[in-house]
């Protein structure tokens, strides 16, 4: 069995080596750093699974995940990340992630994510279960204005109200300032806000930021 762990903290990756290598006695498990290591590995071999955080070096893991469905539409991947499933967990699985865990979680957990998606199943909380319930369930109209945004929209929103400045949001995703500043403007109409602090006060309200 090969499986690829896709993070940029490298102790991140050997704690998670560790926890499958104990579990699963045979397992392959590669390394990968960065969005174009994940693509070119994806692309050389098959894969039992794929582990993908979400904040990875120039790109966003949904992003990457997207590109990895079309390489590779039947790879199961489950997002392990440190945003809380309230942030990006419905946006992952609609994606196509078959899981999504939180990093704070238990080594068990991971195992039990693990087992489920590769007996070819999904892996989500009671919680994020219940979100998705809702989500399909609820009026496009009676739902939050953030889950509108497309994924980097809603990227833009996060990192500008976390207090990143646009030329550090451009350098996250590797384009240009001007392009950041026609995500914030469809963003601030969208949410029909007119501020980078009215962003900030919706995100914490809606807890789309810590």
């Amino acid at each position: 069995m090969r499986i690829l762990v896709a993070d940029d903290h490298p102790m991140f990756r050997l704690a998670v080596r560790e926890i499958l290598a104990r579990h699963y006695r045979g397992v392959e498990i590669v390394e990968a750093a960065g969005a174009p290591e994940v693509i070119e590995q994806v692309a050389k071999q098959d894969w039992a699974l794929l582990l993908l955080d979400i904040n990875l070096p120039g790109r966003s893991g949904l992003d990457v995940l997207r590109d990895v469905k079309a390489i590779r539409p039947e790879l199961p991947v489950l997002m392990v990340t440190s945003y809380a499933e309230e942030q990006f967990a419905l946006r992952a699985i609609k994606a196509g992630a078959s899981g999504y865990l939180t990093k704070d979680a238990a080594a068990a957990d991971l195992i039990k994510a693990v087992e489920k998606i590769l007996t070819g199943g999904k892996f989500v909380t009671a919680s994020v279960a219940d979100r998705l319930v809702n989500n399909l369930q609820t009026d496009s109209q009676d739902k939050p204005a953030h889950e509108t945004l497309s994924d980097r929209e809603f990227h833009v929103l996060r990192a500008l109200a976390g207090g990143k400045t646009a030329k550090e949001v451009a350098h996250d995703l590797s384009i240009s300032i001007k392009t950041v500043s026609t995500y914030r403007t469809r963003v601030l109409e969208k949410l029909a806000l007119k501020t980078n602090a009215d962003l900030t006060r919706y995100a914490l309200q809606h807890r789309l930021i810590e």
